[in-house]
C-alpha cells in the first residue's frame, strides 16, 4: 500500500488515520489524497491558512476553488464527491484506496462518477505501529498529563477526613467517585488534555468501570484509578493507573498489591525487541500463579488475572501490538505499549497498575515516573 494512491475523508480530530496523514487536529471534514507520492488536502478556506503553516508536507486546496462545482451539486456530500473526482481527473487517476470506515454514501457517489474504490489494509497506515522520536515525545507529554491528574486526585484523597462510617469527607462534603473523577478531569484539562471517562473503582462496591458515580469513597479499601488522557494539541494518548488505600490496607489487599508490582516487573523484563508479546503476558501470569492467585470464572464472573496485559498506544488508546495470551505480535523497536497487570476478586475489589513503555532494544524505557505507593 506504500505505492497506492490513497483517499481519506473526515476530520482529523476524530479520525486517527486522518490526523496521522495531516498532522494537525482539524474539526471540519476535509479530503486527504496521496497521489503518486504527493500529499493534497481539500479543506474549508478558514482552515487552509493554518494547514499551510502546520502541514507543510501537503499542498492545500481551498474549497473556494471548487465553488462552481459545489453550487451545481446541491449538497455537501455531492460537493465533496465532485471535488474528489475533479482532483483525480486532473491527475488521470480512476482507482483509489480508501479505509474500511470510508463513508458509504460518499463511496456510492464516487462509484457512480466512474471511480473505482478499494478498501485498504487494517491498519490503514501500518507505519502507525512504530513511533518516531517525535511521536514518543507526544505520548510522553500525554502520560505527564495523566500524572498531573493522578497527583491532584491523590491530594484530594490525602486531604479527606474519615467519618465514623469510614466515609471520606473532602471540604465538608462526601468524596464520591464522580467528584474525584471531576477533580482529576479538571487538572488534566488545565494541563492541555482531556479524559472523558476516567476509571475510579472502589473496593467490592465499585467492581465495574461504570459503577455509580455518586458512590462515596471509604477508607481502608482499594481505590483503583485509571487515567488515559488525550492531548488536545497533538491527539496522542497516554495512560497511567495506580491502586491506593486511604488509611490501612488489609493483609490480602497488601499481598495483591505486592504481587501486581512483581508481575509488572517480570513483564517489563520480557518486553524487549524481538520477543513475542505473549511472553510478557505469560511472565505476569506466572507470577500470579506462583503466589497462589488463580484465574477462574465463578457465577459468570472472572476472578484473578482477567485482562490482557497491555496494548499499543498512540493516536488511539488501543493500537497494535496486542499484549495478551493469544497475541501473534512480536515486540519491535519503536513500539509504545502499556503494561497493566491486575488482580480482581469481587469480594475485595481490583488492584492494578499501568505504565507506558517504549520498546528500545533490550532495555524498555518507562515513560511514567509516578510512584507506586499503596497506603496514602
Amino acid at each position: 500500500m506504500n505505492r497506492d494512491n490513497l483517499l481519506i475523508v473526515g476530520d482529523s480530530e476524530r479520525d486517527p488515520d486522518m490526523l496521522y496523514a495531516v498532522g494537525v487536529p482539524v474539526p471540519e471534514s476535509m479530503a486527504y489524497l496521496r497521489l503518486g507520492g504527493r500529499h493534497l488536502i481539500a479543506v474549508d478556506d478558514l482552515r487552509a491558512a493554518n494547514l499551510r503553516r502546520h502541514a507543510r508536507h501537503c499542498r492545500i486546496l481551498p474549497l473556494s476553488r471548487f465553488n462552481k462545482g459545489l453550487a451545481k451539486s446541491g449538497g455537501s456530500l455531492s460537493g465533496m464527491a465532485g471535488i474528489i473526482r475533479e482532483i483525480l481527473r486532473k491527475h488521470r487517476i480512476k482507482k483509489i484506496v480508501v479505509p474500511y470506515n470510508f463513508p458509504h454514501g460518499l463511496a456510492r457517489q464516487l462509484r457512480r462518477m466512474g471511480l473505482k474504490l478499494k478498501a485498504g489494509t487494517e491498519p490503514f497506515f501500518p507505519s502507525r505501529e512504530f513511533k518516531t522520536a517525535d511521536e514518543v515525545k507526544k505520548i510522553n507529554a500525554a502520560v505527564m498529563m495523566a500524572e498531573v491528574g493522578l497527583a491532584e486526585g491523590l491530594l484530594a484523597l490525602k486531604g479527606a477526613r474519615v467519618d465514623k462510617s469510614r466515609r471520606l469527607i473532602y471540604r465538608h462534603t462526601p468524596l464520591t467517585v464522580e467528584r474525584l473523577r471531576a477533580i482529576m478531569q479538571t487538572a488534566i484539562m488545565q494541563a492541555g488534555g482531556v479524559v472523558c471517562h476516567p476509571v475510579v473503582m472502589a473496593g467490592r462496591r465499585g467492581g465495574s468501570p461504570n459503577s455509580n458515580g455518586q458512590l462515596t469513597l471509604k477508607a481502608n479499601e482499594p481505590i483503583l484509578i485509571d487515567l488515559f488522557p488525550r492531548s488536545i494539541k497533538t491527539g496522542y494518548f497516554g495512560e497511567l493507573a495506580r491502586t491506593v488505600v486511604k488509611g490501612r490496607a488489609g493483609e490480602e489487599v497488601r499481598r495483591m498489591f505486592n504481587t501486581v508490582i512483581a508481575a509488572e516487573a517480570a513483564a517489563v523484563e520480557k518486553a524487549t525487541a524481538g520477543t513475542p508479546a505473549t511472553a510478557a503476558h505469560q511472565a505476569a501470569a506466572c507470577v500470579f500463579a506462583k503466589e497462589g492467585f488463580k484465574t477462574l470464572r465463578r457465577n459468570g464472573q472472572c476472578r484473578g488475572f482477567c485482562r490482557q496485559l497491555g496494548h499499543g498506544i498512540g493516536l488511539e488508546l488501543h493500537e497494535l501490538p496486542n499484549i495478551g495470551p493469544d497475541s501473534a505480535d512480536i515486540l519491535c523497536d519503536g513500539h509504545v505499549i502499556t503494561i497493566e497487570p491486575g488482580l480482581v476478586y469481587p469480594e475485595i475489589g481490583e488492584v492494578r497498575v499501568a505504565d507506558v513503555l517504549l520498546i528500545n532494544g533490550s532495555r524498555p524505557k518507562n515513560l511514567a515516573r509516578f510512584e507506586k505507593t499503596l497506603e496514602i
